[in-house]
């Protein structure tokens, strides 16, 4: 793994929280999109050379809505930048880590991603993302 490429923040306002993080970080939101295969809408901020993913379910069967439902709003997954997302994928299972998927699927900001198992993580959701052009 590279670094953190984001860190993912469940809520339930996009345009609420949208504002609240453009004052809290002094910069605006650099990018929207929706992702219709994971069922949300999102919003980035940059943090320096971090970034801040905002994610607000666009339906109520989504993974955002159902965690939204079991524990409010508040930090939702920490993101990996990988240089070879299938190596990686291959490397964590071989270490014991359950995957969420087994292929990689497009995400969020021209990312092929894949979650590893909160079970199997201490509780957090871990997301790798490697840059789509590379893929």
């Amino acid at each position: 793994m590279k670094n953190i490429e984001h860190i993912g923040i469940a809520v339930k306002d996009l345009e609420q929280s949208g504002g609240l993080y453009e004052r809290l970080l002094g910069s605006p939101c650099y990018k929207t999109e929706e992702v219709p295969s994971e069922g949300v809408n999102t919003a980035f901020f940059k943090v320096g050379e971090n970034k801040i993913e905002l994610l607000a379910a666009t339906h109520d069967e989504s993974p955002i809505a159902r965690f939204l439902e079991k524990r409010g709003e508040g930090i939702h997954h920490i993101a990996f930048k990988v240089a070879d997302i299938l190596s990686e994928m291959e490397r964590l299972k071989s270490e014991g880590f359950v995957l969420l998927n087994e292929v990689p699927k497009q995400g969020a900001d021209q990312k092929l991603v894949c979650f590893v198992h909160p079970k199997e993580t201490g509780g957090v959701l871990i997301e790798l993302c490697q840059d789509l052009l590379l893929y």
